[in-house]
């Protein structure tokens, strides 16, 4: 068949891919080069632990007092405040730990098979060399701190994720850069990490248009059906894109067409933002998320990145770079000897869910129509599961993984 992919991030991109090991002629339709939204700029991270939700047990006592802080963690713009509240009160009721349990096992679900569903895409693009699988480090300024986490780290446990205490002089024996300001750790030995996002988006998306796909580039403004069935995509400034099927994979911006499909959802971006230290001179061998920080510290071939934070503002407000540079302050608390002479800032659109889980299904209205956005702050994590599975939907197959949780009904 021929199928219409909406996106060229990373999800549109291994989807794509599994797509064409089916046979399947893919054309992608975006107005951006592959690789260059949020895909771009996320922390790079491979993560089979990272299964916990943005919204966790007691977290609505914390909410009141960030969003007072323009520069915190999770902060809402004013203006928009009135427009993600019923999102965020969503968010909370899922919060509690029996939900927060559910939508980790779910997330487990997806996040287990990463490098399963990564291998055979990055050998056929020979970029195999831009995943390291080197483990990530959570660390702590005490063992008494990490306390305060346990829930969530035994929860990780239960789901099988393999999680090993670090002693203070094993942590600074394995990262001799944290010696100073954290005490204590905890080894994912299975994580890894991508030295490039960017790099790796386009080498799946090079291979695919290698092996035949084509880029349209332009934004989608609806479909014309016949019956239950998308015949053709509507461009903004083309002509109809006709379809065996499509796939919408816009990211932040899918909202809009999987309503205008038959299936709304309560899609927000979660807007991130971050800094990367061209002039590193650290010598880091893990990723390193800093929890009581809530940064993420990635090695990479551009420098030093430092992620993290959340901003609600919608698509269309100005970034506000004041977040980007209270990331780097914390780089520079962190790392006192940390060369920040060159550094580059970004802002992203992260789509996320109030449940922190995506949407992979098939459209109710349609026959040949399947959603797959939504991945939050993982994306990268599960880019290359999620489009294994659609394609597994797409050819009639029994998928690998229960895509109940993730499906877009949900929200009806």
């Amino acid at each position: 068949m021929h199928i219409v992919v909406i996106g060229t991030g990373i999800v549109g991109a291994c989807t794509a891919a599994w797509l064409q090991r089916d046979g399947h002629a893919v054309t992608f339709v975006d107005p951006l080069d592959a690789g260059e939204a949020c895909s771009f700029g996320n922390a790079g991270s491979l993560s089979p632990s990272a299964c916990l939700p943005v919204g966790m047990p007691g977290m609505w006592k914390k909410v009141p007092r960030w969003l007072l802080d323009p520069l915190g963690p999770l902060t809402v713009r004013w203006a928009y405040a009135p427009l993600v509240a019923p999102w965020l009160l969503r968010m909370l009721s899922h919060s509690s730990r029996e939900e927060v349990t559910r939508i980790a096992t779910a997330l487990r679900s997806l996040l287990a098979p990463i490098f399963d569903c990564y291998d055979p895409l990055l050998a056929h693009a020979d970029a195999s060399e831009l995943v390291r699988r080197s483990g990530c480090l959570y660390v702590f300024s005490s063992r008494e701190t990490a306390a305060q986490w346990a829930w969530g780290m035994n929860l990780r446990r239960s789901l099988g994720v393999r999680m090993q205490d670090v002693e203070q002089d094993e942590l600074e024996g394995l990262e001799p850069d944290l010696k100073g300001r954290f005490r204590f750790g905890i080894l994912a030995p299975d994580n890894g990490s991508t030295s490039d996002p960017s790099a790796l988006v386009k080498a799946i998306y090079n291979r695919c248009i290698a092996d035949g796909a084509r880029h349209v580039r332009d934004r989608v403004r609806g479909f014309e059906r016949q019956g239950r069935r998308v015949t053709a995509v509507l461009l903004e400034r083309g002509e109809p894109l006709a379809a065996d099927g499509v796939v919408v994979a816009a990211g932040a911006w899918s909202g809009a067409l999987a309503a205008q499909l038959g299936s709304p959802v309560m899609l927000e971006t979660q807007r991130g933002y971050h800094v990367t230290v061209q002039s590193s001179n650290l010598a880091l061998r893990h990723t390193v998320m800093a929890v009581e920080h809530n940064l993420m510290v990635n090695p990479m071939a551009m420098g030093l990145r430092l992620a993290g934070t959340v901003e609600f503002a919608g698509l269309k407000a100005p970034p506000n770079m004041a977040r980007a540079d209270a990331l780097l302050r914390q780089g520079q608390q962190l790392f006192p000897h940390l060369d920040t002479s060159s550094v580059t800032r970004w802002m992203g659109h992260r789509p996320c869910h109030p449940d922190s889980l995506p949407v992979v299904g098939p459209v109710r209205a349609a026959d040949n129509a399947w959603l797959a956005f939504g991945h939050g702050h993982m994306g990268m994590c599960m880019g290359a599961a999620t489009g294994r599975e659609i394609a597994h939907l797409v050819a009639g197959r029994p998928t690998q993984v229960d895509l109940t949780p993730f499906s877009p009904e949900r929200f009806r």
